[in-house]
């Protein structure tokens, strides 16, 4: 049988094509994965790259911020959770910038990520003042046009900035909030310590948590987000319903005016703004609710996956993740728990959307390794990956210890 040039040529090219799709999906970056160094020496942003099978690695890169970490006064001393926070570094995807705190030095860093290679970063402009003391968490709106930072030293509160493409973070005139907190330089905690900060969806909102004492329960400051970027002088204060009072994360419910808590008194807290729902309104106090998770031990970080419709809440004394239910009517149930490894101290986590499916990431600071589960389906998180990234950090320049390790954010190609 006679086969011509032509016809080898064609055959090979098909199976070269088949090949290279085959391979494509696992090989190439689909996103990637960011997390702090937190150093006293030196801050930098860690990425790692997100494959199109939602795993993580093997690119690992890191990326000054012209910055120092700091750790808090940690009770138990040397633990981890340096910064007392979620949210010490935030990603807007569809503006395509990162914001990192840098706690040793007051400042805030603002990159932009580049859409072919999310693991490469370039800071825009120079760090800026935090205008407080010990920035520990930062959150970007909606449209990628502003950005506001949480202090939690001994001056503490909120500050606000526009966003540059060149330039950075602009400071904003009269943007300072103070929130007037009985902290030190560095502050101590967990209890008594602030948490985290984010805009409401529809950005008229931004909201802080402050967590309690054993004689004073914490609460979520509210304050209104004018079309300027300017935030209203005073702010509304809502408390957890009795027997919570050490509200850490925030994470909005989908399609209402809520917000899910964790709680390390109890559980979770889930805080319902209702009543008032628009920029000019007075900020009322949420109602609230709490839930008891039997067993927690410090549920401190919390997520949502839109594929599963339920909340993932981290316990960073158990190492367990608590997968949550809340249903129309905002009553909160747990739905199932997931072990992880025990010892690894399991901190800030997200979860992401790769090729259809969700996947969670976690950051495991005394394990310097990153965890990911699969929680498409409801009830069904499976681990599926471990990713120590020790020798590859330090390949990429990133100098650390593990117990400083902080904030966990995602970035997935449109």
């Amino acid at each position: 049988m006679h086969i011509s040039t032509k016809s080898v040529l064609i055959a090979a090219l098909a199976l070269a094509t088949t090949v290279s799709t085959s391979l494509a999906p696992r090989n190439s970056i689909a996103g990637a994965v960011y997390f702090l160094t937190n150093d006293p020496s030196g801050n930098k942003v860690v990425s790692v790259s997100i494959s199109a099978d939602g795993l993580v690695g093997p690119t690992v890169h890191a990326s000054s911020t012209e910055g120092r970490g700091l750790r808090g006064m940690t009770d138990p001393p040397n633990s981890a959770d340096a910064l007392f926070s979620q949210g010490s570094v935030a990603v807007n995807s569809n503006a395509r910038l990162l914001a990192a705190v840098n706690a040793g030095s007051n400042t805030v860093s603002l990159f932009s990520i580049n859409p072919d290679d999310p693991t490469r970063l370039t800071l825009l402009g120079r760090p800026v003042p935090s205008g407080g003391d010990f920035p520990q968490s930062v959150a970007i709106n909606s449209r990628g046009t502003d950005v506001c930072v949480l202090n939690g030293g001994k001056v503490n509160g909120v500050n606000c900035y526009a966003t540059h493409p060149i330039f950075g973070l602009l400071p904003r005139a009269n943007s300072i909030r103070l929130l007037n907190r009985n902290q030190t330089n560095p502050p101590s905690g967990p209890l008594g310590s602030l948490s985290s900060i984010i805009f409401s969806p529809d950005d008229s909102r931004l909201l802080a948590a402050v967590k309690g004492t054993p004689t004073a329960p914490g609460f979520i400051a509210t304050w209104a987000v004018g079309f300027d970027g300017l935030l209203s002088s005073q702010y509304g204060k809502s408390t957890p319903a009795p027997g919570g009072g050490v509200p850490f994360s925030l994470t909005p419910i989908p399609g209402t005016n809520a917000y899910i808590a964790t709680d390390a008194a109890l559980g979770f807290d889930i805080f319902n703004f209702a009543s008032s729902n628009n920029r000019n309104s007075t900020l009322e106090a949420a109602s609230s609710t709490v839930t008891a998770i039997p067993g927690q031990g410090a549920l401190c970080w919390s997520t949502y996956s839109s594929k599963s419709g339920n909340f993932y809440l981290i316990d960073t004394m158990t190492d367990i993740v608590s997968e949550v239910q809340v249903d129309g009517n905002l009553n909160g149930s747990l739905v199932k728990q997931y072990q992880l490894a025990a010892g690894s101290a399991i901190l800030d986590a997200e979860v992401a959307t790769v090729n259809h499916n969700d996947f969670l990431y976690v950051l495991s600071a005394i394990a310097a390794s990153i965890d990911v589960l699969s929680v498409s389906t409801p009830g069904k998180a499976k681990s599926v990956q471990t990713f120590p990234f020790t020798s590859a950090a330090k390949q990429a320049g990133a100098t650390f210890t593990n117990i400083n390790l902080q904030g966990l954010a995602t970035y997935i190609k449109n």
